[in-house]
């Protein structure tokens, strides 16, 4: 049994005496741990400086009247505070109706749909990277190729399809094949339209038309519920990965006793894989938090606003909000446009940063999670 170096040497003399017994070898050991946690804390300061940073400035500036904002002696700290940029951006981003009360209606309109869209994404891209990583089926390296080439293009490029597909969706877009019109037909028409091959689709037989699904949250559900939402191919990939590690052993004993495909999958992968799921889940909720492009896309502005999208247009309308007369916008200075702008992203993202902090643990868990499970 060897002994430990330092109890052999004496651990109750100083630790000079000990120093001398171990010819220098102590003295090595503590500079080198003190250099490493000197290094290790610059580190840590200079990320959470490059972090906070921003954020303190952005607040700071939130705290300005304008005049301070062209005032040079001014670094951090506002000459003049005032709380009433807040109102002002509240006003513009549809928090806060223009002189009335606040209704959060940009902020709760983002919450639902983040969730909504992030749920079902979770549900769609997990049962694909299960079959991805359990099962051969044929095409099945093709269509990982698709997942991948899902993650490097970017969505805009099919923009002007999705506009198209959505703007007059059908089942099968049957109605596209056989050319037919359904416009001023009868239902009877309609139905003895398909059965006789000059069919029009499914709901241009039911409805007399396509349907427009463009400006509907329901496209946005079909999107992830079909594995084409924002980032569904890295949640995929991520998912596969971590079925992959986990051994087959474990769904063999399930089925030796007793359990079914489905009742293994629910019973004894899930579980497992809860912190990579919410690690997707979080991943999801802020890009979608965040999104504009499709939002825009799907989303109707009148009805359902999201913070991202009103934030985005907020320099179009801040000439008419600060001009007397509503017909005619004014020109507003540059600084005064950033500090409006950095007030909404500040605002926009202290629920990510909360959302953080009570969800750290279980996302620090999920990057940690590697190696065997046998």
């Amino acid at each position: 049994m060897s002994k430990n170096n330092t109890v052999w040497i004496g651990e109750n003399k100083s630790f000079r005496e000990r120093n001398r017994r171990s010819g220098g070898y102590l003295l090595k050991r503590r500079a080198s741990q003190i250099a490493v946690s000197v290094i290790r804390g610059l580190l840590v300061f200079g990320l959470c400086f490059m972090i906070i940073q921003p954020l303190l400035t952005r607040f700071s500036m939130g705290l300005m009247e304008e005049k301070d904002l062209y005032d040079s002696t001014i670094i951090l700290l506002p000459r003049h505070v005032t709380l009433d940029n807040y109102r002002i951006v509240a006003e513009l981003t549809d928090l806060k109706t223009i002189g009335g009360g606040w209704t959060f209606r940009a902020i709760l309109n983002t919450l639902w749909v983040s969730v909504l869209v992030s749920f079902c994404q979770i549900v769609s891209t997990t049962l694909a990277a299960y079959g991805f990583a359990r099962y051969d089926f044929p095409g099945k390296k093709i269509w990982f190729g698709c997942v991948i080439a899902l993650i490097i293009i970017p969505p805009q490029t099919i923009q002007s399809a999705l506009y198209m597909n959505f703007n007059s969706f059908d089942i099968l877009k049957i109605f596209k094949v056989f050319g037919v019109d359904a416009e001023g037909l009868t239902f009877g028409q309609r139905l003895l339209s398909i059965i006789d091959g000059t069919g029009t689709g499914l709901f241009a037989a039911l409805g007399g038309s396509a349907l427009n699904l463009r400006a509907n949250v329901s496209a946005y559900v079909i999107m992830a519920l079909t594995c084409m939402g924002l980032k569904d191919g890295l949640y995929i990939y991520m998912m596969r990965q971590y079925f992959q590690s986990i051994p087959t052993s474990l769904e063999e004993a399930a089925y030796v006793d007793g359990c079914g495909t489905m009742h293994t999958f629910v019973k004894i992968m899930l579980p497992d894989a809860l912190p990579t799921i919410a690690s997707c889940f979080l991943f999801s909720f802020v890009w979608q938090w965040t999104d504009v492009f499709y939002a825009r896309l799907f989303l109707p502005s009148n009805s359902i606003s999201t913070y991202a999208t009103q934030m985005s247009s907020m320099v179009t309308r801040m000439g008419r909000y600060f001009s007397a007369d509503a017909s005619k916008a004014v020109v507003v200075p540059n600084g005064r446009q950033q500090q409006l702008i950095s007030i909404a992203v500040l605002i926009c993202a202290i629920p990510l940063i909360i959302l953080y902090l009570f969800t750290q643990r279980t996302f620090v868990e999920s990057l940690a999670m590697s190696g065997s499970k046998e």
